[in-house]
């Protein structure tokens, strides 16, 4: 069928280029757009065997599985809007902050939003400003800061100068704020989600395929893990869990 002829990539072609070619009809990029999203692809690789999704691969690998139950595991696991699907919550978010605050250079506009977020009284209502905080990293993520810079010199190639500068806003007015409204005993800092969601965006990539690229790069590092847990573990992983709920009498269904 003619209308479904596929166009085979270069040899020399980066996974972004191919990615790129393949979303536009006139297969057009610039150079500093497959650059950028090829950095954040490799920033996305890995991320250590802690993280959810590298974690849940190395539970599912030391069961004996094969290889695609261990990814479809791992996948299922960074579907999560806290974990690899953050960066389109903070897409969303930032939209909905747009329709909310007209005067993107209005600080007390902006912490009057934030501090809405972390109140439950707007966006989704989970009370979290999305982007922002990461389990180990607490004075800064060093992924998002290599993505920073990129998506500045990209954003401001495009003329969003303006969007940038609003994220860079709300990134630096954020801490301040959660720190006036929670109590932390630790750093925050924007993770690499912060502005990765900005760069698709820029690209003109749709929400749905946020996701599967962090997948699409992350497989690397789930594919690491996996050889390391065959060569070098021989038990299954079974995590200690201890019930601390109290004891309580057993009341017969009829009763309850």
């Amino acid at each position: 069928d003619n209308s479904l002829y596929i166009h085979r990539a270069e040899p020399t072609m980066s996974t972004a280029e191919v990615i790129l070619s393949l979303l536009r009809p006139d297969r057009h990029y610039t150079p500093l757009e497959a650059k950028v999203l090829d950095m954040a692809l490799i920033l996305h690789m890995e991320h250590g065997g802690g993280n959810n999704s590298t974690f849940t691969t190395h539970v599912v690998t030391s069961s004996g599985t094969d290889t695609y139950s261990a990814v479809a595991a791992a996948l299922a696991s960074l579907k999560g809007p806290k974990h690899g699907g953050a960066n389109v919550k903070v897409y969303y978010m930032f939209e909905d902050l747009k329709k909310h605050v007209k005067d993107w250079e209005d600080e007390d506009a902006l912490e009057d939003y934030l501090e809405k977020l972390l109140d439950k009284q707007a966006f989704d209502k989970k009370g979290l400003i999305y982007g922002m905080g990461h389990a180990v990293y607490t004075i800064s993520d060093p992924r998002q800061q290599i993505l920073h810079g990129a998506v500045k010199k990209l954003a401001f190639a495009e003329g969003h100068n303006d969007e940038f500068d609003l994220y860079e806003r709300v990134e630096r007015l954020a801490p301040k704020v959660i720190g006036r409204k929670r109590k932390i005993y630790k750093g925050v800092a924007a993770n690499v989600d912060f502005y990765s969601g900005l760069l698709y965006s820029l690209l003109d990539i749709p929400c749905e395929l946020y996701t599967p690229l962090f997948a699409t790069a992350r497989i690397t590092g789930w594919s690491a893990h996996r050889l390391e847990e065959l060569i070098n573990c021989g038990k299954i992983i079974r995590p200690a869990y201890m019930s601390i709920s109290e004891n309580k009498e057993y009341v017969d269904l009829k009763d309850r």
